[in-house]
């Protein structure tokens, strides 16, 4: 049997770019924080293409609680619960959006490509969102970068490419890691990073945003599975 090491790592976002929880986030943190802090739920912080420690602070503050670490770990653990507690409610009120899980398995069938999830999610969320929708048979979480990792998107995908590295015996610089994320947070992390990046309009920002940004692809959504594998498997991507 002819082993095929993977040459080219693929990192998913989740939210808006393979599924939609249709309110279910912001309800987690309105359940979250009286569980946590005994207090009722204020507001949540800007979420977009943001990692939960930036989220989780930015909430402890506008709830009068100080943004201490020990303070940030109790609302995460308390989010994780709720996310636990409520698995079959998202299933019911969220979806894969259109295209998503086609894209996933046309990628899962190429043995020269390596699919893992870069995300603002808490691991223990992300796990959570991926199981729900039957999703995480595709990619490899132990290969994947989450938002209790480190605050800042860029030093993630650092962290995905270690860890897919590891996981595989391969080697993934920059033009063998294509990012595919729906704000231009995600372009942003991934340029800074130094690695390929598609962006898909199927969340808050458009196409023209998107590519004024600096986004090498962009797409409408994920329904054209064929242009989005020849976006990712190409390395010489123009915007389009």
């Amino acid at each position: 049997m002819v082993v095929i090491t993977p040459r080219l790592l693929v990192l998913w976002d989740i939210d808006h770019t393979l599924l939609a929880s249709r309110g279910v986030g912001r309800e987690m943190y309105v359940r979250a924080v009286p569980a946590a802090f005994d207090r009722p739920f204020v507001d949540l912080a800007d979420v977009s293409g943001r990692t939960e420690l930036d989220i989780i602070a930015d909430t402890l503050v506008l709830h009068g609680v100080e943004p201490t670490r020990a303070n940030a770990t109790r609302l995460a653990e308390a989010l994780t619960a709720c996310y636990e507690a409520a698995r079959t409610e998202l299933a019911e009120r969220g979806r894969v959006l259109p295209g998503a899980r086609e894209a996933l398995v046309a990628l899962a069938d190429d043995p020269t490509v390596h699919q893992a999830v870069l995300t603002g999610n808490l691991r223990s969320v992300a796990r959570v969102k991926l199981e729900a929708f039957g999703l995480d048979r595709y990619v490899d979480l132990n290969s994947s970068a989450y938002g209790d990792d480190h605050n800042v998107r860029a030093e993630l995908v650092r962290i995905a490419q270690r860890r897919a590295a590891e996981r595989t015996g391969g080697s993934f610089d920059g033009a063998d890691t294509v990012l595919i994320g729906d704000t231009p947070r995600d372009v942003e992390a991934a340029r800074t990073a130094g690695v390929r990046v598609i962006a898909v309009a199927s969340g808050g920002s458009g196409v023209d945003e998107l590519k004024r940004v600096g986004a090498e692809a962009v797409l409408p959504d994920l329904t054209d599975v064929a242009a989005l594998k020849k976006a990712v498997t190409r390395k010489d991507t123009k915007d389009g």
